[in-house]
């Protein structure tokens, strides 16, 4: 199995200034128009950057996180440069309400990862986007769980879909998510596991804090993840918390 590696961090943690990202990246978030849209961003690239910092053991000082770039490959889906170059470092992203994932592991794992948050949602939310074995797993438990297996399995879905370097632009419906007997357990990673209509498939995990679940899926299959450490840095915590 591999070692797949993961990171959190929040819009409190995002440094106030701007030069922790290299030029283009700081042409891209001056063109953004909308302040959410802008909070999210620097939030999703702060938290890539401290895990691929993390991963390969970088400092953590301005100019050598400058010499990390993010970029969306012709798929969209995230590639890590280093000082110009390719770096041998697979990354996902996902950010929901002021908290960002980022998972990474070595080059050559598919890799997806997905934040969730747990809220109601409506049976024709689930006549639409899940399969028939998926609608039966959620009409076999109880109401106070619904929410929180509705969003492991929309979570579950969004990371394979990343990892097969599509996102939504598949069928939610091509991807089947099966979880292991400790489906509901809280706080502790737990396997699931998604097949794919194209007949590949792949392994993961899932956790749940407080209203959030975050998923992470990997071909080959990943060992329980690993937390990174949270980089201590140079700067002040002086970042808003609003979007």
């Amino acid at each position: 199995m591999k070692q797949v590696y993961w990171l959190e961090q929040t819009l409190a943690d995002v440094p106030a200034e701007n030069d922790w990202l290299e030029a283009s990246q700081s042409i891209c978030l001056k063109s953004m128009r909308f302040a959410k849209r802008r909070a999210d961003w620097r939030l999703g690239r702060w938290t890539a950057k401290c895990a691929v910092a993390s991963f390969l053991k970088v400092p953590a000082d301005p100019q050598a996180l400058t010499k990390i770039a993010i970029r969306p490959a012709s798929s969209g889906a995230p590639e890590v440069f280093f000082a110009s170059e390719p770096a041998l470092v697979t990354l996902s992203i996902s950010h929901r309400s002021g908290v960002a994932m980022c998972a990474v592991a070595p080059s050559g794992v598919d890799l997806g990862c997905d934040l969730e948050v747990i809220e109601p949602r409506s049976e024709a939310f689930v006549d639409d986007y899940f399969t028939p074995s998926e609608q039966a797993l959620v009409a076999q438990v109880c109401a106070k769980d619904r929410s929180r297996l509705l969003a492991l399995l929309w979570s579950a879905k969004e990371s394979a879909l990343k990892a097969l370097r599509e996102g939504l632009r598949l069928d939610t419906r091509s991807v089947v998510v099966s979880l292991g007997e400790e489906t509901l357990d809280l706080y502790d990673w737990s396997p699931l596991r998604v097949r794919c209509a194209d007949g590949r498939s792949f392994d993961g995990w899932w956790q749940q804090t407080d209203t959030i679940v975050r998923t992470l899926v990997a071909n080959p299959p990943p060992d329980s993840p690993i937390l990174l450490s949270s980089i201590p840095t140079p700067f002040p915590n002086t970042a808003s918390r609003s979007g």
